[in-house]
């Protein structure tokens, strides 16, 4: 995400962090560029994000990614939020990702 919101900020384009204060310790996140939001949990963060985000669109990344995207996609089928969720599919990253929704659609686990 560094990179992401180096270039962002780079471009005079508006940048916020949320970030959960167990990783303001030691600089985990590395150099803030624009403005940043401290919460107490990674909960806090998600309802943050919620809040203040028009879409959501989810970048190559680990199980942090994961867990943040499926949980937008959670809330928009409980109708906590309706905004866009999308992935950047960078190099086929989410191929897979993207093949398991289909054959959960296909096996009616998931609409």
């Amino acid at each position: 995400m560094g990179c992401v919101s180096t270039a962002v900020a780079q471009h005079e384009r508006q940048v916020l962090g949320i970030i959960p204060s167990a990783f303001a310790v030691n600089n985990l996140v590395g150099e803030t560029c624009g403005k940043e939001i401290k919460v107490a949990t990674m909960h806090e963060r998600l309802i943050t994000m919620m809040e203040l985000s028009d879409a959501f669109i989810a970048l190559p990344g680990g199980f942090g990614t994961l867990e943040e995207l499926f949980q937008m996609i959670s809330w928009a089928q409980l109708n906590i939020h309706n905004k866009p969720i999308g992935v950047l599919n960078i190099n086929g990253f989410f191929n897979g990702l993207l093949s398991f929704f289909d054959h959960a659609v296909k096996q009616e686990f998931i609409t």
